[in-house]
């Protein structure tokens, strides 16, 4: 009864915020501000008091169709960590005749002084464009006098000439939604189709009204010697269907551990162009799009499939770079560190040419288009069987429907002996199917010209290996002192080389130390770091101090020292999104531990050998006593990149039998 009863009170309190809650402009009431925490969510730093989203199509007669979108947003901010909530971007496409722009920004921070209500408006200083790429500018802002509690609420409209290429609509954030509103209105003579995404539910309520556009018509006739103007004011009365959406109390969306981007399971809603009819009567073209579509758009953009087209600017510098060689593969890898060297990344994305693929190799420099259009256009010119890759990074999400759109990178793609290998030469420390795992986003589209275009996976089925050879003996003080040296291939290698290769010697020491608990390290030495296609190597001296616990006459320490891990990264109860690794992996420990003078063995943990499900991994502890030394050898495999939600129970099993097996102690006994 009491639990029922805290209940009521609970939604009494929660209605009795919503009744007080006045959700125009400015009307911020003092029962917002001095809220503590969310009612529904205490551990939230800041939460969307209201979000409201209107877009509409209207008709502009010297501009034809423009989609405007009205904002407004209400956020309340608990505490220091919900202060980025006051940081706003937005963006906005531009392109050389055409752009959006934003107008009508109004912004206020409101907070208590005492029992009164104060705001401070956002003023122009606070508000500066950034340009993003060529492409896409940020409109940014920074809200004024941000404190702990305070409301911060902003409107804006923004205008687009780009009837099919409108932003997702999010109604799910990492902080609660209190309430959401949304309206999207569009004329009967342009079409489109939605796309739903997320695990929370939203009902979208359909309506058809009728609407009018106001033109001008301007005629002209000859009076004699001069020309007559006639202008006839025209109203066409049409139909304009509405969607639109209200939700209260959204939950945040939890963050977790092994995911690539949290926003692919966020609940939102995609528009999608499908067809544009020309007036009432008038004929209708359709938009809705195939893969097959998007490729014959693409393609026939001047700035790709013309750039794959150009040889002449290199024509040259491969003859002379190919002249002795007739295989395949070797072609392949000197062509592919040839790009490596002459060009470099401007870091910007797209699959689009910014410079142009020879201007761009005149330079040196150019987009990820340039490079990887240009790189594709090198195999083909030396006999390869070679096709561009559109992808889209994890950061940009996952397409949902054919569309350009949904893709912002592109790599390129050789088939040899029936195998398909990938390439990005923006990426000085890559090797052939060795993709930065940012770019490790499920699939990609290959694009063949006049045969269509097929999904191919992302991921590498070949594990990242790591060796550790580990020999320790345990000195008076309880520590132990030894030396380590490590084999990495694969993406470790790659991993090594991007952390360290350009870091000092002290800085490679103290970025290993923050890694090991307890322990420091001497002649620290990398192999490789600069050296492609061979494993890099890594050895250390090392004292790992409190290693070793003294009670009585034993000695009680784990044989794993400072490589045991330490915490299960999986600890909620239950995982909402599948778990998604970067790739697969395979460690292997060898450890050899002299036990120190005066002791022997009076016990070791017991060997264990268990695994994950459907092969998706295992763990191996094999441990014994050789002499006066304790030999161990620890292997632990991750084989499948992603694993359902399903999974996630076994997961967590085996990590925690992992961890407390590595942590399990030898005994040493005084003699």
């Amino acid at each position: 009864m009491k639990v029922k009863t805290g209940l009521l009170i609970l939604i009494f309190f929660i209605c009795q915020i919503c009744i007080s809650q006045d959700f125009r402009f400015g009307k911020v009431s003092k029962e917002e501000l001095m809220e503590k925490e969310h009612p529904l969510d205490p551990s939230a730093n800041a939460a969307i008091l209201y979000r409201e989203i209107s877009t509409h199509i209207d008709y502009n007669n010297e501009k034809g169709f423009e989609l405007k979108t009205d904002v407004f947003e209400r956020i309340k901010i608990y505490n220091k960590e919900g202060f980025d909530w006051a940081n706003v971007a937005i963006e906005m496409n531009n392109y050389s005749t055409t752009r959006e722009d934003i107008y009508g920004l109004r912004a206020y921070t409101y907070y208590m002084d005492g029992k009164k209500i104060e705001e401070e408006k956002l003023k122009n200083n606070g508000i500066f464009k950034e340009q993003a790429n060529d492409y896409l500018t940020l409109q940014k802002f920074t809200m004024p006098n941000v404190k702990e509690g305070c409301i911060i609420e902003y409107k804006y409209t923004l205008v687009s000439p780009f009837l099919n290429d409108i932003d997702t609509y999010r109604f799910q954030e990492n902080i609660p939604i209190n309430k959401i509103e949304f309206n999207f209105r569009t004329p009967e003579y342009i079409g489109y189709k939605m796309h739903q995404r997320g695990t929370i539910p939203f009902d979208i309520k359909t309506d058809v009204n009728s609407n009018t556009i106001s033109s001008v018509d301007v005629r002209r006739r000859k009076a004699g010697m001069e020309v007559v103007s006639a202008r006839n004011n025209l109203e066409t009365t049409y139909k304009e269907n509405s969607y639109s959406i209200s939700k209260e109390n959204i939950p945040a969306i939890q963050e977790e551990v092994f995911i690539a981007n949290i926003d692919n399971y966020s609940s939102s809603l995609d528009f999608e162009l499908a067809y544009t009819k020309a007036g009432q009567h008038g004929s209708i073209k359709n938009y809705s799009n195939s893969w097959d579509d998007v490729l014959e758009r693409i393609y026939d953009s001047p700035a790709f499939g013309d750039e794959l087209k150009k040889t002449g600017y290199f024509d040259d510098d491969i003859d002379t770079l190919l002249a002795s060689e007739a295989d395949e593969e070797k072609k392949m890898f000197l062509i592919f560190e040839f790009v490596k060297n002459k060009m470099t990344w401007d870091h910007y994305n797209g699959f689009y040419v910014k410079e142009g693929v020879k201007d761009a190799y005149k330079k040196g420099t150019g987009n990820i288009a340039d490079i990887n259009l240009m790189l594709t256009a090198m195999f083909r010119y030396a006999g390869l069987n070679a096709n561009p890759v559109l992808i889209s990074t994890r950061s940009n999400g996952i397409p949902l429907f054919p569309t350009t759109k949904g893709f912002n990178y592109v790599i390129s793609a050789l088939r040899i002996n029936d195998e398909i290998i990938l390439f990005d030469a923006s990426n000085k420390n890559g090797e052939a199917n060795l993709l930065e795992t940012k770019l490790l986003n499920w699939q990609g589209r290959i694009f063949v010209k006049d045969k269509g275009s097929v999904w191919i996976d992302l991921y590498t089925t070949t594990p990242a290996i790591k060796t550790t050879m580990v020999n320790a003996t345990i000195n008076d003080e309880n520590s132990a002192i030894g030396n380590a040296k490590n084999r990495f291939t694969g993406y470790y290698s790659l991993d090594y080389r991007d952390a360290f290769k350009s870091k000092s010697q002290d800085d490679k020491r103290k970025e290993l130390e923050n890694t090991m608990k307890d322990t420091e390290l001497s002649n620290v030495e990398f192999e490789n770091l600069t050296t492609l296609y061979q494993p890099v190597n890594l050895s250390y001296d090392f004292e790992t101090f409190d290693a070793v616990e003294e009670i009585g006459d034993k000695l009680y320490f784990s044989p794993m020292l400072f490589l045991a891990a330490e915490e299960n990264p999986f600890k909620v109860d239950e995982r909402n999104f599948p778990i998604q690794y970067d790739y697969p992996v395979k460690d292997r420990y060898i450890y050899n531990i002299e036990i120190p003078e005066g002791y022997k063995v009076e016990s070791l943990p017991e060997n264990i050998n268990f695994g994950l499900d459907n092969d998706g991994g295992y763990f191996k502890y094999l441990i014994s006593q050789k002499g006066n030394n304790i030999q161990l050898s620890v292997e632990f495999s991750i084989s499948t990149p992603v694993f359902s939600t399903s999974a996630y129970p076994s997961l967590k099993k085996f990590y925690q039998l992992l961890i407390d097996k590595e942590n399990e102690k030898v005994v040493l006994t005084k003699v």
